[in-house]
């Protein structure tokens, strides 16, 4: 273990808080302007917003609605080349014609707007399409994606149930991709026209873009089947409905954008916009956006840059953001780290963030996406988190990566490393020379700017946090030696943690003249010092389920971190005695209930066994030690305030299991708050690059 990451979990072994802290994460970043290019405008980079490739991934919407203040347009995406076909003004919405289920159908759009609030909560996400049908409007309110057929008809029992009050009789029915053409016609307008006979007729009809030689075609389709058997059975009706018109079957691979109106949006009344069906085996369509952004309303109407390309996979909408690389980098290096950093963290968060992603390109993890939205690739946030200093940095190192032995790295980063980034084996048993464990003191730039925190004990008995510029020390101390305090403005809040959180409910609060016992001063919650917890053992053992390969007790009386690996970090565990076995060490994180990191120190304030950095115990109460009440005085109370030798104090409420550690994030490779420190001390990026991972060049490619 490296020295002062020994030092620091030392010092967090005498500091035995009682109560969770809150990290502290960058604030959000303002927005730039979209009219930012980059040098580099030719390589692309495929983002998944909305995807299904099964375990590894899966976030999955019935449909997409965009807007833009610019116009959109809609085309065929093949091989990365668009072949444009349509404009579709600046709002609509898209899915696929994949297995849905027809819930029913309404000539009131009240009962529609019912089925929408029954189903909401449900697994079943509705949507409600207007028609013209049998010479009036009607609304057929849908559930669906569904992965197959089989699925969408245990779908449409679910749904049968919850909406069986408006139902009035009908049935719940399996639709998917089988169509009938009724004709073919050079223009909407026209068919139009064709699909109000369709619908007069009473079958339901739609409009269908396809394009052969050049030439794009409005066709009118009819029937939404799940099969070939239900489309015959269509086809059949629709001859007698429609003698003079020839129906034919249209192919499964024909690649289409059937339209249809949606008007989910509202319950109060309808609100209509062009929905599009992405329709064809294989069939890929591309949404193209424009200078003015495209904003995605499922993704926190979120605005992104680059075109979005559609199609069914897996029987789920794909969304796909398709865009520069560069530009991708904008938001992803300001929706990891702060703009206000020096410009050379931002570059070496630049460079590492397009070295990650140029990394992944080469694999097949998210199938036919590179890279997803979330933290399980990078942050990324559309233009909500550029910054004209964020695109000054991807802009100054743009298209460098860091490369060993001329191959694009993996290169891995978190938020900090806690003053020692991590060796691969003690995060996911893993090994190579381009990860190793190096000293991140500057990983301390996290509180530099932060004020302390007086740590009290209220006459009540409860305990709590003051920040340090509404106290006022009275001068006078406690029969055991700790300082007394006051505060210095009415109403001063008293909390429970030493972070200010709006939302949280107070401890309490104290005036001028109020006394409370003093039992320590530290530093404000922030990623690298923290604590967490007493967890008792229920809860302990309600996150450890499910992940460990071992058995667990019914009761947690001990855990003890039985070894360490070369940074310090925690790589095996010991409860009750007996090792908890786990796939890699950092799912110990998520085990003993989401800890901020693995480097980290435990107390089990139940019998006061303190398992220090090197294993050694130390029983408490022990020799020096003086249990003191809120009042100053000796008692032997179980709520009680307990002075080791050294004169560091705490309070004890009931028993539980305390964690105190340092840094955030599995700690592997770059330390984004190590970065910050080493550009404040003058570092330029590649040095910071350079220091993190190991034996590694910054190359252009």
């Amino acid at each position: 273990m490296s020295t002062n990451v020994n030092t620091t979990l030392k010092k967090w072994k005498k500091k035995l808080w009682l109560l969770p802290v809150v990290i502290l994460l960058a604030g959000t970043l303002p927005q730039s302007s979209y009219g930012a290019t980059s040098s580099v405008d030719n390589e692309k980079v495929r983002v998944g917003l909305f995807l299904d490739v099964g375990s590894t991934y899966s976030s999955t919407v019935p449909f997409v609605n965009v807007k833009s203040a610019g116009s959109l347009s809609i085309g065929q995406s093949n091989n990365g080349v668009v072949d444009s076909w349509v404009s579709i003004g600046n709002q609509a919405s898209f899915g696929i014609d994949g297995y849905r289920v027809k819930v029913l159908e309404t000539t009131d759009f009240a009962t529609a707007a019912t089925g929408i609030k029954l189903l909401q909560s449900t697994s079943d996400k509705p949507i409600v399409f207007s028609a013209s049908k049998n010479g009036g409007t009607v609304y057929q309110l849908y559930t669906g994606m569904y992965s197959s057929k089989a699925a969408a008809a245990t779908g449409a029992s679910r749904t049968a149930s919850a909406v069986r009050s408006i139902l009035n009789g009908q049935t719940p029915a399996v639709k998917g991709g089988f169509h009938l053409s009724a004709g073919s016609y050079a223009t909407e307008a026209q068919a139009n026209a064709g699909l109000a006979a369709v619908g007069a007729a009473g079958l339901d009809g739609f409009v269908a873009m396809t394009k052969s030689g050049g030439a794009l075609s409005y066709n009118v389709w009819v029937g939404e089947e799940a099969d070939a058997s239900a489309l015959a059975s269509i086809k059949s009706l629709a001859a007698t409905s429609l003698p003079d018109v020839a129906l034919t079957t249209v192919s499964s691979t024909q690649a289409a954008m059937i339209k249809r109106t949606n008007v989910t949006s509202s319950i109060t009344s309808p609100s209509p916009v062009d929905h599009y069906m992405v329709s064809g085996t294989d069939a890929k369509m591309m949404l193209q956006g424009n200078d003015s952004g495209t904003q995605v309303t499922e993704r926190s109407a979120r605005t992104y840059r680059g075109d979005f390309e559609m199609s069914n996979y897996n029987g789920q909408l794909a969304w796909i953001n398709v865009l520069p690389m560069e530009e991708y980098l904008y938001s992803v290096v300001g929706g990891e780290v702060s703009a206000s950093w020096p410009a050379e963290a931002l570059k070496a968060q630049a460079v590492a963030a397009r070295s990650y992603a140029r990394f992944q390109e080469q694999g097949s993890k998210f199938k036919i996406a590179d890279v997803v939205d979330t933290t399980l690739s990078q942050a990324y946030n559309g233009v909500s988190a550029e910054d004209k200093r964020i695109i000054a940095a991807v802009d100054a190192t743009a298209g460098e990566i860091v490369t060993k032995n001329n191959k694009v790295i993996e290169a891995i980063f978190s938020a900090n490393s806690g003053g020692a980034s991590a060796d691969p084996s003690e995060v996911w048993n893993g090994s190579g020379d381009v990860f190793v464990s190096v000293v991140s003191k500057e990983d301390a730039a996290s509180q530099a700017a932060l004020k302390n925190w007086y740590h009290v004990l209220l006459d009540n008995g409860k305990s709590g946090y003051v920040r340090e510029d509404n106290v006022k020390l009275s001068g006078k101390k406690t029969s055991a030696g700790l300082d007394y305090m006051t505060v210095t403005a009415k109403n001063t809040n008293v909390r429970p943690l030493p972070v200010v959180q709006s939302s949280v409910a107070m401890v309490g609060q104290m005036n001028p003249g109020d006394q409370a016992t003093v039992l320590e001063l530290l530093p404000e919650s922030n990623s690298y010092e923290w604590i967490r917890g007493p967890f008792t053992s229920a809860q302990l053992l309600a996150t450890l389920k499910g992940k460990t390969t071992s058995s667990l007790p019914s009761t947690i009386t001990s855990i003890q971190v039985s070894q360490r690996g070369p940074s310090g970090r925690v790589t095996e565990i010991k409860v009750n005695g007996a090792v908890v076995k786990v796939k890699y060490p950092d799912v110990f994180r998520s085990a003993l209930n989401s800890l901020p990191s693995t480097l980290f120190d435990v107390v089990n304030t139940a019998n006061y066994v303190v398992i220090g950095s090197n294993n050694d115990q130390n029983e408490m109460p022990a020799a020096g030690t003086v249990l003191l009440g809120s009042s100053g005085q000796g008692t032997g109370s179980s709520s009680t305030v307990i002075l080791n030798g050294d004169g560091v104090a705490r309070v004890t409420e009931a028993g539980g299991f305390l964690f105190t550690g340092n840094g955030n994030g599995h700690g592997l490779g770059m330390s984004q708050w190590g970065a910050k420190g080493m550009a404040d001390k003058g570092s330029n990026y590649k040095q910071i690059l350079q220091h993190y991972y190991n034996n590694v060049q910054i190359t252009k490619g």
